[in-house]
């Protein structure tokens, strides 16, 4: 078992494309919950809207990939609004099953045999990435010594993280901000901020919509990443590990969801990697078959990583630089 790269494939997956897409997506959720106590079960849903129109009218009406990126955020901003106008006069709890259930009708439309002429059905969508493409300032594969990315991919992670450090700009002046600080008293008591004559319910539609916009961003990166949108891309689980980095990093904590992006896909992959080496017939079995198989070793990462998690919450919920406080929960 070589160490050297298990480590150099882990800091490749911790640094790379999909610890981009996750930490946007987590910077979204992390307006929404942990600066406003909202309770978004649906952020694939902000990033199947961004990444899908993105595709969509590059391919079908051949309209440049900026606007189309423009168009993009706008309609994200929308889906946010129709979203909250029914949900955020009412308890937290309708908004998380709103979202969840309007995140997988937004899948579920996006694969659709029926508008399989505009969004691809399960096949999805391809070539729409040229512009993006045509300003890559690499003509090979990068190699920085521990990790390497082919052109292509170096161009979509440095990018990414532009738009991550532009992101987290943004949120620590806004968080800074007296708009920020309503945001962050809505959380601890709607009641009271409400009770000086503050709009509560605009503040919270206003935080959906940004952090909606973010995921957006998100979703643009998923399919530039991969170069194709597929409804896959979007599932369930995606906003769930979303949450996943958010808590690992801390809540309301402008880095968090970058650290946790960074830790969640180093570790996972470097146990994916470390547990198939260790299960491999051809090199040194340090893990019996009768303890596990190599079929199994790409599933125990996760069993492994829930554990890890549950730990976490039992002994720092608040996250490697988040506090305590930050994840009250008033379900009002």
């Amino acid at each position: 078992m070589n160490f050297s790269d298990l480590l150099s494939g882990s800091f490749q997956q911790g640094l790379g494309t999909s610890a981009i897409v996750y930490c946007l997506a987590a910077i979204g959720l992390n307006i929404h919950f942990g600066y406003t106590g909202l309770l978004n079960f649906g952020q694939a849903a902000f990033m199947a809207v961004g990444g899908y129109t993105m595709a969509m009218l590059v391919v079908q009406w051949d309209i440049s990939l900026w606007l189309a990126m423009l168009v993009g955020l706008v309609l994200a901003a929308l889906l946010a609004l129709l979203l909250g106008i029914p949900t955020l006069r009412l308890r937290a709890d309708y908004l998380a099953i709103v979202t969840i259930a309007a995140a997988e009708i937004v899948r579920q439309l996006y694969g659709s045999i029926a508008l399989k002429k505009y969004f691809g059905a399960q096949d999805g969508l391809t070539s729409f990435s040229a512009d993006f493409r045509a300003l890559n300032p690499f003509s090979g594969p990068v190699d920085l010594g521990f990790v390497s990315w082919s052109k292509d991919d170096a161009w979509v992670v440095l990018a990414g993280w532009v738009t991550i450090a532009l992101c987290c700009l943004l949120v620590w002046l806004l968080m800074r901000s007296p708009w920020g600080r309503v945001l962050k008293s809505i959380r601890e008591d709607e009641d009271a901020v409400r009770s000086l004559g503050k709009n509560v319910y605009a503040y919270k539609m206003q935080a959906l919509m940004i952090g909606g916009m973010i995921g957006a961003l998100a979703g643009f990166f998923t399919a530039l990443k991969s170069a194709a949108m597929n409804p896959t891309f979007v599932a369930t689980d995606v906003t769930f590990f979303a949450y996943t980095v958010l808590l690992i990093g801390g809540a309301a904590r402008v880095l968090g969801p970058v650290v946790g992006a960074v830790i969640f896909w180093f570790l996972l992959t470097f146990l994916d990697l470390f547990l198939s080496a260790a299960t491999d017939d051809e090199g040194s079995v340090l893990i019996p078959e009768a303890i596990m198989t190599n079929q199994q070793a790409s599933l125990m990462r996760f069993i492994v990583m829930g554990l890890a998690l549950m730990l976490l919450m039992i002994f720092r919920p608040q996250g490697i630089f988040g506090d305590r406080r930050e994840l009250a929960i008033d379900g009002r």
